[in-house]
């Protein structure tokens, strides 16, 4: 059964200094509230995976918690550029950035693989691309049945998972529904999971296309409105898009980018 508690004591009991963390969520369900978490408790030399690392994991590069990230898309959707993200990785600030990057596909199957407790994925893509060379996580593969040259990904099996959802029972089982990426693939194959929820009810209403998480595929079970925005969660919140433009000039400089983080993740209270 799920633990319940608060944020703070899931991410002190569930992440390490060191650990590899799939934060999932695609265009909503974004797990902000817990990056924020993660920032407050100081973790370090993190290994970040993310299919899309947007503004949620410019805030933990820029401050500081990721040694590596392991993505298959970055940007600011719809803005630009993640500002915190290219200053690491062309500035070495706050510190080196290693970067390891792959297709959606690939990196999909990669949790796909982890889920099922296999060593590796088989797909088509990356014939053509010079990834394999520079990725020990991507190798070439030549069917035993057909001759059919393919390609395989290492499975992935984070330290932990983290991700948000609308709903959770009492006992722990999490429901989720609307636009969803690979959050039910990333709790499956992680080590540990820490889910967010808007709210913790007695019972689930069935909903069609809801994804249903049971409760022993996950270790902790938060309650946190909003712990999505700026991103939204279908059915409860709604995406801040003016957030998502401000960001671009925020993360552009680096007193700025500090300005932010000790006024909207410390409180102002960072020594």
């Amino acid at each position: 059964m799920a633990r319940s508690g608060t944020l703070g004591e899931a991410v002190e009991a569930a992440v390490h200094d060191g650990d590899s963390i799939a934060m999932e969520g695609f265009t909503h369900l974004i797990p902000h509230a817990a990056a924020h978490e993660v920032i407050r408790q100081g973790r370090r030399d993190l290994t970040l995976i993310r299919m899309t690392p947007d503004v949620i994991y410019d805030q933990l590069i820029g401050a500081g918690c990721a040694a590596k990230l392991v993505f298959s898309w970055g940007g600011n959707p719809g803005v630009g550029s993640l500002h915190r993200f290219r200053d690491a990785v062309e500035h070495d600030w706050p510190r080196p950035l290693e970067i390891e990057e792959h297709s959606h596909a690939g990196l999909v199957n990669r949790y796909v693989a982890g889920a099922s407790g296999l060593p590796f994925a088989v797909l088509r893509g990356y014939l053509g691309t010079d990834l394999a060379k520079v990725t020990d996580s991507i190798a070439p593969i030549e069917c035993p049945f057909t001759g059919e040259r393919l390609t395989a990904v290492s499975a992935l099996n984070p330290d932990v998972a983290v991700i948000h959802a609308q709903r959770a029972d009492r006992a722990g089982n999490v429901q989720l529904w609307g636009i969803v990426g690979a959050q039910k693939e990333a709790v499956l194959a992680a080590k540990r999971a820490i889910v967010t929820v808007e709210e913790v009810v007695d019972e689930l209403e069935p909903r069609p296309g809801a994804i249903l998480l049971p409760h022993w595929t996950v270790d902790w079970v938060c309650e946190v409105p909003s712990g999505a925005a700026p991103s939204y969660a279908a059915g409860y919140t709604e995406r801040d898009n003016d957030f998502y433009r401000d960001w671009d000039a925020v993360s552009r400089d680096r007193d700025r980018f500090c300005a932010w983080i000790d006024a909207n993740v410390f409180g102002g209270s960072r020594a």
